[in-house]
């Protein structure tokens, strides 16, 4: 059957979720305070890059399936399940701030209050939230609404960017955290679209559920982690990183996924998440030593890599310039939070290099960070014109088989400083190319 389903806030999570929902024939009406937003969505203007987001979205608005709106009681009054989307930034110990989250859950509680206190209502945690969260949601419904018919489900997301879509649309698993079992076969019964091929749909407890997330994402993270410890090791004894990772992935109880290193992880979720799980466990007294040396040592390889191309220059970059290609945290987005590119340009401009920049997508979102202390190129090679040396930080497809010839007849000299290991180190010493990149030998 159709819901109606309630969307609150309309960033990333909540703008694919949203449009998922209706593309499998819910009315799904979306909520952000950002009027002007809204009013872009509104026409079909997607406000992020996420392949084929944009078609699916204008679509659904058409079929009169996707609605956007900046009252908040329009969906609370037409829809009996509402997806809380809302941002849940770090603070400055790393804990995740629930302000959006617990302002929200208040405003439907009243809402409800002044029109119907005992309306049957699901309201699903989408948000990336600590353990607990569910808890204090259900609480603060029970406070303004002492009797009511709330469940709060925990409901965490799984979405890679650049992936989104197809991740909303054929996931690997939907966790679901309740121990209401009514409110568990009608998220049973909303995702049934989604898991036609078998993919399994697991109800836990919501404090499970939560932690599942977070244990997720920091997983993931060490393994990124692992590697790119291990690289610094291998660029001292002669070994190749490369190789390593087909030796150990190929091992099914390792596998072959997130064992790339590189010049580190970014992006919204890694980083926030590692943290917010590290400052929890603290908070109870048992600290994640394994998660804790992950984050360190992500921090460590980002500053590492800005230190080789420093020490290059023997500590001197003053009046250098460096091209930079990659500036999103990964391919196939416009994502630059937490993008270890911004790390990399930071540590040259103060050093009193000059900075050109190219990325497909990603150039709007890094002129909100830098303005006009860089350069934004027109393509990649206009971005290399006259430069000291290439910097590849993020693997888009374009960056993989680049014209030599032409990068040869605009730089200044042949250096390339690979973050993603995009290249062959003996093929780059053919070309006569000093290459320097992540774990393996050093073409000098």
């Amino acid at each position: 059957m159709a819901y109606n389903i309630g969307v609150i806030g309309t960033g990333y999570v909540g703008l694919v979720t949203g449009t998922c929902f209706a593309a499998t024939g819910n009315y799904v009406h979306c909520v952000d305070i950002d009027e002007s937003k809204v009013s872009r969505l509104k026409q079909g203007v997607c406000p992020i890059f996420e392949p084929g987001l944009d078609t699916m979205l204008v679509n659904n608005i058409k079929e009169d399936r996707l609605f956007f709106t900046t009252k908040l009681e329009d969906a609370v009054s037409k829809c009996n399940i509402i997806f809380l989307c809302l941002p849940t930034p770090p603070n400055e110990d790393g804990s995740a701030d629930l302000q959006h989250v617990k302002r929200v859950a208040s405003d439907i509680a009243e809402l409800l209050k002044n029109s119907d206190p005992t309306a049957e209502k699901i309201i699903v945690n989408k948000s990336t939230v600590p353990v607990g969260t569910s808890v204090i949601v259900q609480s603060i419904f029970n406070d303004i609404l002492p009797k009511n018919n709330i469940t709060v489900v925990s409901n965490p997301e799984f979405l890679r960017e650049g992936f989104a879509v197809e991740d909303a649309m054929k996931p690997d698993r939907i966790v679901v955290g309740t121990s209401n079992e009514r409110a568990a076969l009608i998220m049973k019964d909303l995702y049934k679209p989604f898991v036609r091929s078998g993919n399994p749909i697991y109800i836990m407890d919501e404090k499970s559920a939560e932690v599942t997330k977070y244990a997720a994402n920091a997983f993931l993270a060490t393994k990124i982690s692992f590697m790119n410890d291990l690289s610094a090791y291998c660029e001292k004894v002669g070994a190749d990183i490369d190789s390593i990772r087909l030796g150990i992935g190929s091992d099914t109880r390792i596998g072959k996924r997130f064992l790339f290193a590189g010049v580190g992880y970014g992006g919204s979720c890694f980083p926030k998440d590692v943290r917010a799980i590290m400052y929890s466990a603290d908070e109870y007294g048992t600290p994640l030593q394994i998660v804790k040396a992950a984050y360190d040592v992500n921090n460590k390889q980002i500053n590492r890599f800005a230190d080789i191309i420093i020490k290059r220059f023997n500590n001197n970059v003053k009046d250098k310039k460096f091209a930079i290609w990659g500036l999103a945290f990964k391919p196939n987005t416009d994502d630059t939070r937490e993008a270890p590119a911004f790390d990399i340009i930071r540590k040259l401009l103060n050093g009193g290099a000059k900075v050109s920049a190219y990325d497909p997508e990603a150039m709007e979102n890094t002129k909100l960070i830098f303005g006009n202390t860089i350069d934004y190129a027109q393509n990649m090679y206009d971005c290399i014109h006259e430069a000291d040396a290439l910097v590849i930080v993020t693997e888009w497809t374009v960056f993989r088989n680049p014209d030599f010839e032409k990068i040869n007849s605009l730089i200044n000299n042949r250096i390339i400083f690979d973050g993603r290991n995009l290249f062959v180190p003996d093929e780059m010493e053919q070309l006569g190319y000093e290459y320097y990149s992540i774990g393996r030998k050093l073409i000098k």
